[in-house]
């Protein structure tokens, strides 16, 4: 035999080693879950924990190494399964050798996560055993058969889901609603659970409204809330925008309650998407105690999607002609250059060791000449008088100027049916019409008069067109509530003014210039929203720099 021949040298067993390894109990812990915190699962939960507790301390082979148990937690996703997540550290940390559990629907019902913890605890040498199904992920060929299981408890879990919402949209078919109105401001619950309007909360609901219906902004809104300390939906006093948007855009401060306006894509993101006409909505009106009327209410829809429609370089470094409408300053949305078209954007300089407020082109503000060569800074105080002058020059008296801004509301607020398309714009455009009609017969008298057939056909369309739909806003005008709501009240606080506008008035300035357009450093042209033009001159001395 060589030296070098192989052979095989048989190292016997211990048996005392493997005594030892038999003696050693097995650490096992449970697994317990239900979905939801109703009384009848709660008797679930339990009796599961009590289950396991007796089965693991009545077998020898095994010590305790805890009960786990999630309640009211989804199975989807174990993210928010704290117990779940506790159970897998201790499994790291080699506290555990054997998990007990249900079935796999308790332990996940998600297959992606059933598979994914299944494989870590293998690797740890840690097995799980479903009881219903009689599987024990340490044996041999059990990752198949899982992941069929897995798929299967996913499916389970979609099903229900589905159930659930079923359920929930009869229900909502049927009218019936779920609010919290001990956390909706303005509301509170009376001894028998029923809502009532909260006096002082209440209170300023109405004055957000009646204030946002003035014409005043939201920044303007909160500014007097705080000063008349009304109480915020929030700790500490301070009532921010975004607070004062949902309390105007909340359909349940006029009584009414609109319920799917969200839902749940899927079963396992759980996350909610906004309902753009994907799913019906069910809108349950006359629900509970309205704190505004509903034609308030949608007057102020209407204008809340105006104002977003709106766009204005209100702040420094908003791009150019982009902004919102929260500025407020009137003139954000109104004031624009003459030379390129651009918006004006408030500032303040100091010239001179003086600081001054002023209006420049935002076009030359932030591209310098490139753009625009020759727009002129405007000093606030003169340029306002100049647009209070225009408009003084319009109201001989009170009732022209009352007059005048009832035309403006029933020019710029009546629009026709399924568009934004108003009766001033309607008449403007017949008016661009009946000139441009007059330039094609006058070009046509010269010449053969065949070549402008066309275009006289298409211009005696397009005003048959407006015509009708001229007649159509008017007669919306007659029907529409909320409308001519919204025009009593205007034309109420129009009838309190002065003669003459002694004062600037953001609000009053909104409902009656339409725009302000910078000519020169000593001339602006003043459109008010009836469709007057007018020239006014700006001091030169004090009004530009």
């Amino acid at each position: 035999m060589s030296d070098f021949e192989r052979r095989v040298v048989i190292i016997p067993a211990r048996p005392q080693a493997m005594q030892e390894e038999l003696k050693r109990q097995k650490r096992v812990a449970a697994y317990c879950r239900v979905s939801t915190e109703e009384e009848e699962q709660q008797s679930s939960y339990e009796a599961q924990c009590s289950y396991y507790t007796d089965k693991i301390m009545t077998n020898p082979e095994w010590t305790m190494a805890g009960i786990f148990a999630d309640e009211g937690i989804s199975g989807t996703s174990t993210r928010k399964r704290e117990e779940f997540n506790r159970m897998i550290r201790k499994c790291r940390q080699k506290k555990i050798d054997l998990i007990l559990t249900k079935s796999i629907s308790r332990f996940a019902r998600n297959t992606v996560d059933c598979l994914k913890y299944v494989r870590v605890l293998k690797e740890l040498g840690i097995g799980v055993y479903f009881e219903k199904e009689n599987i024990n992920t340490l044996d041999m060929d059990t990752e198949l058969i899982l992941t069929f299981m897995g798929a299967f408890a996913q499916s389970e879990s979609e099903s229900i889901s589905a159930n659930v919402r079923w359920g929930k949209r009869q229900a909502m078919k049927e009218g019936k609603v779920s609010v919290n109105f001990e956390k909706l401001y303005g509301y509170c619950v009376d001894e028998s659970g029923q809502p009532q309007i909260d006096p002082v909360k209440g209170e300023a609901v109405r004055v957000i409204y009646e204030q946002y219906l003035r014409g005043a902004s939201l920044r303007m809104i909160k500014e007097h809330l705080e000063e008349k300390q009304y109480p915020s939906p929030s700790k500490g006093g301070t009532w921010n925008i975004g607070q004062i948007r949902y309390i105007l855009s909340n359909e349940k401060y006029c009584g009414d309650v609109l319920m799917q306006k969200t839902f749940i894509k899927d079963c396992l993101s759980k996350k909610a998407v906004r309902n753009t006409g994907q799913l019906p909505m069910y809108l349950v009106q006359n629900n509970h105690p309205a704190i505004v009327s509903r034609a308030d209410f949608q007057t102020v829809q209407a204008e809340l999607a105006r104002r977003n429609a709106t766009k204005s370089p209100s702040t420094k470094g908003a791009p150019t002609g982009r902004a919102s409408y929260a500025s407020k300053y009137a003139l954000s949305e109104r004031l624009i250059c003459g030379e390129c078209g651009t918006l004006y954007r408030r500032c303040t300089w100091t010239y001179r060791g003086e600081k001054r407020v002023v209006w420049r082109c935002v076009s030359r503000l932030d591209y310098g000449t490139k753009y625009c060569h020759n727009s002129p800074t405007m000093r606030e105080g003169s340029l306002q008088q100049a647009i209070m002058d225009a408009i003084n020059s319009q109201m001989d008296t009170k009732e022209n100027t009352v007059q005048l801004i009832a035309e403006a509301m029933e020019q710029e607020l009546v629009t026709v049916p399924d568009s934004d398309v108003t009766l001033g714009a309607v008449k403007r455009r017949m008016q661009e019409l009946e000139e441009e009609f007059a330039d094609l017969l006058r070009s046509a008298s010269c010449g053969s008069g065949q070549d402008y057939r066309e275009r006289f056909q298409a211009i005696t369309e397009e005003t048959a067109r407006l015509k009708a739909q001229q007649e159509e806003i008017s007669a919306q005008l007659r029907t529409n509530q909320s409308i001519r709501g919204k025009m009593q009240r205007i034309t109420a606080a129009a009838s309190q003014m002065e003669h003459q506008m002694t004062e600037w008035d953001e609000a009053m300035i909104r409902q009656t210039v339409h725009t302000v357009e910078v000519i020169s450093a000593d001339r602006i042209r003043v459109i008010l929203t009836d469709g007057s033009i007018i020239m006014q001159e700006v001091h030169s001395e004090s009004g530009t720099l």
